[in-house]
Parts: C-alpha cells; sequence; structure tokens
C-alpha cells in the first residue's frame, strides 16, 4: 500500500491543500492516519476518494452534496461523466482516475470514447500526451509509484501498436528509419512518430527499443532511408549526447536526422546541418505535413 502527504494529494487532484484539510474537518471526507511519530499520511483508499470529488467538483457538484454520497454513487456518476463530452482535462483526471486505481477496462472506455469522438491522432496530442507528461511529473515526485506508471504506458503502448498496423502502406512517400539508441527504454513518443509518418502514406522501417550501433548500420544500409528519427530520454546520458549526435551525422550523413526527447528539447547543442530537433511531438506532425507540400508541388 502506498502513503501520501496532503503535498502528494494536492499534486494529484489539483486541489489546494488549504481546502483540502477545510472538506476534512467540515464534511469528513478523509480519515487521515498517523505514523509512530505522529505524522500525518493517507493511503490508496483515500486519495481514489479525493480524486472522485475533485473531479465531480470540477463539473459543477457542490461539495455538500458529493460529501453525502456512497462510494458506489460517486464512481457511478464519475463513469457517466467521463461518457460526455467533456474538456481534454477532464479527460486527463478521468485517467488519472483510472491510473491509481489500476483499472484497465475503464482506463480503455476512456480511451476509446475519445478516440471514436475526436480521432486517434488528436485523442494522443490533446489527451495522451499532457497525461503522460502528468505522470512524469508525478513519478519524480513520488507521488505514484512504477507499477502504476509502467500500468499506464504498456496500455498506451498496446493502442499505439493496433493504430500503427492499421495504417496500410502504399508505394510512394519517404523512408523513414526509427530507433532508439542502446540503452534507451521509452518507446511511446518513437511509437507516436510511426504512426504519424505511416499515416501520411511513408514508410516505416522500426527497430525500436535499444539498438545496438551495427545493427542500426546494417538496416541503413540495407533500405537507404531519407530520414533517420530518434528520441533521447535517458541515454545516452546529458554529458555524451553532443559527441553521440555528432557521431551520427558523421555515420548517416547522407539523410536527414531528426531527434526528440528529455534529453534533446530546450538543450544548448549545436547540431550539424543534417540534424534537425524536435522540441516535441507537433512539431514531427508539421516536419511532416512540409515534406507532404513537397512530394504535392512535384
Amino acid at each position: 500500500m502506498s502513503t501520501y502527504s496532503i503535498k502528494d494529494l494536492e499534486q494529484l487532484s489539483g486541489i489546494k491543500a488549504h481546502t483540502l484539510r477545510i472538506w476534512e474537518q467540515r464534511y469528513n471526507l478523509l480519515s487521515p492516519k498517523r505514523t509512530d511519530t505522529n505524522i500525518r499520511y493517507y493511503d490508496d483508499a483515500d486519495l481514489k476518494l479525493i480524486l472522485n470529488v475533485a473531479f465531480l467538483n470540477d463539473n459543477g457538484f457542490k461539495i455538500s452534496k458529493i460529501a453525502g454520497m456512497s462510494e458506489a454513487e460517486m464512481r457511478k456518476e464519475v463513469v457517466s461523466l467521463t461518457e460526455k463530452n467533456l474538456t481534454h482535462d477532464d479527460q486527463i483526471n478521468a485517467l488519472t482516475i483510472c491510473m491509481i486505481e489500476m483499472d484497465e477496462k475503464r482506463f480503455d472506455k476512456v480511451l476509446s470514447t475519445n478516440i471514436l469522438k475526436i480521432g486517434f491522432e488528436q485523442t494522443m496530442m490533446n489527451i495522451i500526451y499532457p497525461f503522460l507528461s502528468k505522470i512524469g511529473v508525478l513519478w519524480q515526485t513520488g507521488a505514484i509509484n512504477p507499477a502504476q506508471e509502467h500500468f499506464i504506458s504498456n496500455l498506451v503502448r498496446q493502442k499505439l501498436i493496433v493504430a500503427i498496423d492499421g495504417q496500410i502502406y502504399k508505394d510512394g512517400g519517404k523512408k523513414f528509419l526509427l530507433f532508439l539508441p542502446e540503452g534507451e527504454l521509452h518507446e511511446i513518443a518513437i511509437l507516436f512518430a510511426a504512426y504519424l509518418i505511416k499515416s501520411r502514406g511513408h514508410k516505416v522501417i522500426y527497430l525500436g527499443q535499444n539498438t545496438p550501433k551495427e545493427d542500426l548500420l546494417y538496416v541503413y544500409k540495407l533500405h537507404n532511408p531519407e530520414y533517420l528519427l530518434t528520441v533521447i530520454t535517458t541515454s545516452p546520458s546529458a554529458e555524451n549526447v553532443q559527441e553521440y549526435v555528432n557521431a551520427l551525422s558523421e555515420r548517416f550523413n547522407k539523410s536527414q536526422i531528426l531527434l526528440s526527447g528529455y534529453q534533446i528539447v530546450g538543450q544548448d547543442f549545436t547540431f550539424p546541418k543534417n540534424v534537425k530537433a524536435m522540441n516535441y511531438v507537433r512539431q514531427i506532425k508539421e516536419y511532416l505535413d512540409e515534406i507532404e507540400e513537397v512530394l504535392i508541388e512535384k
């Protein structure tokens, strides 16, 4: 069982700690426990409760009414609301509840509903990516545990693979070789890039996680792609990124190299002429649109 401070509840729910304390005193919403040294803490049940309370309160329910609901009544209202045409922030909060409860069925329902309403690409751009950014911060601060983060990441990964498989390549377009450097395992961004590229009629050669240099070079020589795309999140380490980028540029000098990831975005690197940094996923989409315009003109 995980334990949370009131600051953790504030980060996860978006409700100020001061407000949580008032609700606790006035409506007896929460039941903090105490450690042997008399420090207050909250458990998983408290977190699930306050996430549902926050969600309902954000959607017009008065706190006095919420306080009178049973757990089952509260959950029923939350489920009903997430199936309606809510804001992106509401959907992100709904996914957060699914993550905390590790509720795969509900998570899948929220995603599927949004995909039907606004399409897969917009769901990724406006809901999944902001949601993943949120849980990345929460994971770093210890507000959620690694199991919850892995649970969600794998569900998103499954959705991406299905979406990619649904794109049928036809002759034409450009060749893109996608890979992650040796030691790099964070695959969501590069999978979404594969979807974007393939959905626009280009050919994707996907090598995935932890690609050895020798394998990358072998596939490159075999297919001669016009573009290489990689995402650097944790590997190589910050002090080795510039050297790695320079080596990529020299080794694959006949191709355009597209880079993104935590170790690239906002960093003060010198990029060779055939290397382009992408600060966020929308830039990949914009770059593909530019390629499309060139192809149409030709």
